[in-house]
Formats: structure tokens, C-alpha cells, sequence
């Protein structure tokens, strides 16, 4: 059983933060086989260099993944599984939501921050 949509999030994951353990991305890569090579949504997301690629590359993945789940009988040994998939999938999108508004909301504190220095000891241009 694969559990691509997670493996990809993973390697893409690594990519934008900038993690090299080689081991993880081994595993992921060794799990996601010729997956890689395709012009597929897998690939895009485990290719993707920022948290908005993410976000685009892991909701394709998912909508893939949600026609994947309508297409199976409930009597399928797969269906289950990937129903499971399906959850785990979606939950990590609200995760990665998360993860991106953290990094705007941090951003934005820079900024205020950076305003605030310069209120505080005003510069002469």
C-alpha cells in the first residue's frame, strides 16, 4: 500500500525548507518509484520549492485522490485504505494551511517590527 500523497508532501516539504536528510528522502523517493518521472501531481508536489507550489500540487493531488476513492466499491479491499489516505491527506492540507498563514502572519511581524525600529530611531535619507 502507498500512501503517495503524504511521500511527496514530505519530499516537497524538504525542498522548501531547505532539509537534507537523505535517508527520509531516499525512503520517500523509493516508495514513490517511476511516480516521480510522471507528469502527475505526485510529481509536481514532490518537486515543489515553495509553500504556495505546495499548497497548488498537494490540492490537485487531492482532488486525484478524491476520484480515486468515488470510483471504488465500498466491498473493494483498497477502499478502506484509501479512504484513510483520503483523511490523512486532507488533514495535512490543513496543516500546510496552517503552516502557511504562520509564515505570513510572521512576515507581516517583520514588517511591523521593521516600521516600529524606524519610528523609534528615525533615519536620515
Amino acid at each position: 500500500m502507498s500512501c503517495d500523497e503524504i511521500e511527496a508532501l514530505r519530499l516537497g516539504l524538504m525542498n522548501t525548507l531547505g532539509t537534507s536528510d537523505d535517508a527520509v528522502r531516499r525512503h520517500a523517493e523509493q516508495e514513490l518509484g517511476d511516480k516521480l518521472d510522471e507528469d502527475t501531481p505526485i510529481a509536481a508536489l514532490a518537486a515543489a520549492e515553495s509553500v504556495a507550489e505546495l499548497q497548488r500540487h498537494l490540492d490537485a493531488a487531492l482532488v486525484d485522490l478524491e476520484e480515486t476513492v468515488a470510483a471504488l466499491d465500498t466491498d473493494d479491499p483498497e477502499y478502506a485504505y484509501t479512504r484513510g489516505r483520503l483523511v490523512a491527506v486532507r488533514d495535512a492540507e490543513r496543516s500546510l494551511a496552517r503552516l502557511a498563514d504562520s509564515g505570513e502572519s510572521f512576515l507581516a511581524d517583520l514588517g511591523d517590527s521593521h516600521h516600529t525600529l524606524h519610528e523609534v530611531f528615525p533615519t536620515e535619507e
